[in-house]
């Protein structure tokens, strides 16, 4: 499934906050990092599923967009961490 929202953190904000939730906040089925780029960071999980959080540039701060078939849950708990597009 793939998910997608915007936020009016940046980019690399957003990939740093990812990094730090899948790691953290979610320690029963917790996800690590696999590869990244500037605009996305890939976990592995549990089983071996993936999740992909890719952040590209918007004007009023991100398009965020989250990939996995398992963890649809914990995609959907991070995005809503995530400060909304044009908020303060």
């Amino acid at each position: 499934m793939t998910y997608e929202t915007s936020t009016s953190l940046p980019p690399g904000e957003v990939l740093r906050r990812a990094k730090d939730f899948f790691a953290n906040r979610v320690p029963a089925t917790g996800a690590f990092v696999e590869r990244e780029s500037a605009r996305h960071v890939a976990f592995r999980g549990q089983g071996g599923e993936e999740i992909v959080i890719a952040a590209a540039p918007a004007p009023s701060g991100s398009t965020v967009r989250g990939s996995t078939l398992l963890f649809d849950q914990q995609v959907r708990r991070f995005f809503s961490t995530l400060a909304e597009a044009g908020a303060p």
